[in-house]
């Protein structure tokens, strides 16, 4: 075996071995760094040169957006507007089967347009919401699957701090994958009400009849909407409209979204000081994870690089002939199959040192590769037996609801998102059409 091939198997083999036993991934991306490190590297030198390397990853401003995209949504749920909003959309919809079900998918997506946490939006939704549909007597099913779909679009609708962390990774430009993700997350949102819409009307034994009516009419059913859901939405607005324009970097659309909902929840007389204190803890907890993430994945890059695995593997790849669209086509694969076993954080981490360089040797459009790469990961969130959002929904769901319910409350929702993955790959102007007018 050649010299690369023997760094490309320690490296690669080693790290996904030790996140597929379950340790934790900082720690084993650590790990590999120091072994790769010292093999490749030239001993004591290649140890102090990764030291520099991982001071200098997260020294980087382009991170900056993660922390405030975090922020934004500690604040909503911490303050209670969250609260609001979901009261504000239900008392908007009525006369629609399954209704409660597609209060979920309305408010995540919501939610999606503020939050910058997947595992937030969709514990919060999961705590306040799924009681009260069981309670109502909804399916276990109906009720869990779209509050873990709608979680799973939070990656995809900006603000989302995975989008970052993989425009920051792969060195594609942050603002369109934001941009490029808006399109995409509303398909999605969009076909999980038809389904839910579809399904209850096809089995009516699944939610109750007597949600189709509705609970109050005049100002008082518009009043939460007109002063909660709206002001939220004009953040999510000016954010992205202010991306789209060029008006305003990454850095500065996130503080400008984190600091008009600190103005909101000061406006609504909610921020309190023990509010704030919580919203600052999660946001610390969250950004602090992933910074040392991202300080194991630049390293673990460099000396992939170094050692000649990444350029090794490319050739490899492009030596076979395949055209672009199956080694693209490949590379979904490798995804998926992923996802079922580690968390997207990895998946970036394993992944993108040997896709990237193949992505440029063959000339295909960052942007389009990006969203698709975000697709497959936001499908991971979703897959048994491990997805993320099926552990972090059944933290929160009430012990009638069981493993078996989750798994069939997901299958639907990951089959729309294949659909959505082939619909992209095939037509790529969904995720590249936003994008372009940033020129």
């Amino acid at each position: 075996m050649s010299d690369w091939g023997q760094a490309a198997w320690l490296m690669l083999g080693g790290s996904t071995v030790l996140l597929m036993i379950g340790m934790p991934v900082a720690f084993t991306f650590i790990g590999v760094n120091l072994i790769g490190a010292w093999l490749y590297m030239g001993h004591e030198p290649g140890l102090l040169q990764l030291v520099r390397s991982s001071v200098s990853s997260v020294a980087s401003f382009a991170l900056t957006p993660i922390p405030l995209f975090v922020l934004m949504g500690e604040v909503l749920f911490h303050t209670g507007i969250a609260l609001k909003v979901i009261e504000g959309i239900e008392h908007l919809i009525s006369r629609i089967p399954g209704r409660l079900a597609v209060v979920a998918v309305v408010s995540g997506t919501v939610f999606s347009a503020i939050s910058g946490s997947t595992i937030a939006t969709t514990a919060m939704l999961g705590s306040l919401m799924l009681p009260v549909m069981l309670a109502r007597g909804y399916h276990p099913t109906l009720a869990s699957g779209p509050i873990m779909a709608i979680g799973a679009v939070d990656m995809l609708i900006p603000p989302s701090a995975l989008t970052v962390l993989l425009g920051s990774l792969s060195g594609i430009s942050i603002s369109k994958l934001l941009i490029g993700g808006v399109l995409p997350g509303i398909i999605l949102s969009m076909a999980f009400v038809i389904w839910i819409v579809l399904r209850v009307k096809i089995s009516p034994e699944l939610a109750p009849q007597e949600e189709a009516q509705p609970s109050l009419k005049g100002w008082p059913r518009y009043r939460l909407f007109v002063f909660y859901v709206l002001p939220t939405l004009c953040i999510f607005a000016v954010v992205v409209g202010a991306l789209a324009q060029g008006w305003a970097t990454p850095t500065e659309c996130a503080a400008l979204g984190a600091f008009a909902t600190l103005v909101q929840a000061s406006l609504f007389k909610v921020l309190k000081w023990s509010s704030m204190v919580k919203a600052l803890e999660g946001t610390a907890s969250i950004s602090g994870m992933i910074l040392f993430i991202i300080l194991g994945a630049t390293t673990f890059a460099q000396i992939l690089s170094f050692s000649g695995a990444s350029t090794g593997l490319v050739q490899w790849i492009i030596g076979q002939g395949l055209s672009k669209d199956l080694v693209i086509m490949g590379m979904m694969v490798v995804l998926i199959v992923l996802g079922v076993f580690v968390d997207q954080v990895s998946m970036m981490m394993i992944t993108l040192p040997i896709f990237m360089p193949l992505v440029q040797s063959l000339g295909i459009d960052v942007i389009w590769f990006g969203i698709l790469f975000l697709i497959c990961m936001q499908m991971g969130l979703l897959l048994p037996p491990h997805g993320l959002l099926i552990m972090t929904m059944r933290g929160v769901a009430p012990p009638s609801v069981t493993m078996l319910h989750l798994y069939q409350a997901v299958a639907p929702y990951v089959l729309m998102s294949l659909l959505l993955l082939m619909a992209v790959f095939l037509y790529p102007p969904i995720a590249t059409y936003f994008p372009a007018l940033l020129g």
